[in-house]
């Protein structure tokens, strides 16, 4: 395969702003200082920090190549850090993800904004599962990618001022359609909302009201808001 299957793009540009935010808050909660995992207890420790961990896959750097957990031959997919993770595999089935359903992805035509094709996938699994953000840990060849599921980790809440960049930035990496990736966003944070071709309008909690404009291929070309209302406190997870 050389490319994304439609399928995954579209799910990715769906939840890449989502997944970005959530990114940004475990980096604040989790210290990345020096690490060790225990995958059949499912946890992964860092900086004093403990949080409970399922496997999503490894990239190997060689290769160029991402092999799930299900799939790698150390795990399977009865493993207990593996069949939190099985709900991505099963969707991948039902839309014809193949990205979701091959047991090892070439990644070697990949050539694009992210570290390597392997983010992409952490980042759409990890989007699939929702939960609290997903961890790269590297070691010699490559990097495992572990999703966080832990109620301990703040949940990002809604707040309107780093829309413009989590767009760009979620664009840059899933450029399918950005107005997708608004839609995603807002829906995740219940934020009520008007869409056209090239004008999305919001009515933010707290009051005021906010705008996005597309251009006429689709692309995010401003934000503009009316008053932009206070963060709201991020959410603990239950």
């Amino acid at each position: 395969m050389s490319g994304f299957s439609p399928a995954f793009e579209r799910l990715g540009a769906a939840l890449a702003a989502v997944v970005l935010q959530q990114q940004e808050t475990l980096a604040e909660f989790l210290p990345r200082e020096d690490w060790s995992a225990d995958l059949t207890a499912r946890t992964y420790a860092s900086g004093g920090v403990t949080v409970r961990v399922s496997l999503l896959g490894s990239y190997a750097a060689q290769e160029r190549t991402w092999l799930w957990g299900w799939a790698n031959p150390q795990f399977g997919d009865a493993h207990p850090a593996v069949v939190p993770t099985l709900a991505i595999r099963a969707l991948g089935e039902r839309l014809g993800i193949t990205e979701f359903t091959t047991p090892e992805v070439d990644l070697s035509w990949y050539d694009g904004p992210a570290g390597h094709g392997g983010e992409l996938i952490a980042m759409a699994a990890g989007g699939v599962l929702r939960g609290a953000g997903y961890i790269g840990a590297g070691y010699d060849g490559g990097s495992a990618y572990l999703h966080v599921d832990d109620p301990q980790v703040p949940a990002a809440g809604w707040d309107p001022i780093p829309v413009p960049r989590l767009l760009a930035g979620a664009a840059s990496l899933f450029p399918h359609e950005p107005r997708l990736t608004l839609a995603g966003l807002l829906s995740h944070h219940r934020i009520a909302y008007r869409q056209s071709d090239e004008l999305t309008e919001l009515r933010p909690p707290g009051g005021g009201g906010a705008r996005a404009l597309f251009d006429g291929l689709g692309r995010f070309v401003d934000w503009q808001a009316d008053r932009l209302a206070p963060a709201a406190p991020a959410a603990v997870r239950g």
